[in-house]
């Protein structure tokens, strides 16, 4: 991908933002900006975020056509794990992972 943007260590589970990348993967900036503006999610703010600072990131660098450009790559990966142990039965412990996970967008222009 040519224009990129990663938010890294964000506090929320790799699994829960898979869901909105399927969404906006292969569409155009602007098609996947009007997907997230109404969906729910947590994770859709940061994605939204983070496809707006790519396409300034393409701006900058000179990109002509910034409506021409579509996203290419979009993935969640997992950061570090906080452990944290709650107290459960009979004297036992158990353990709450609470995930981080690095967001990467990836945007390429479609007349190149």
């Amino acid at each position: 991908a040519a224009y990129i943007s990663k938010l890294k260590f964000a506090r929320i589970a790799p699994t829960k933002v898979h869901h909105v990348l399927d969404l906006v993967r292969g569409k155009t900036v602007d098609a996947g900006l009007d997907a997230l503006r109404f969906m729910p999610h947590r994770s859709a703010r940061m994605v939204d975020k983070l496809i707006k600072s790519a396409r300034a990131n393409a701006e900058d660098r000179g990109e002509r056509n910034v409506g021409s450009l579509f996203v290419k790559t979009a993935t969640a990966g997992s950061g570090p794990t906080l452990k944290r142990i709650q107290p459960h039965a009979r004297g036992m412990g158990f353990m709450i992972k609470k995930r981080f996970t690095h967001i990467t967008i990836g945007l390429e222009s479609k007349v190149a």
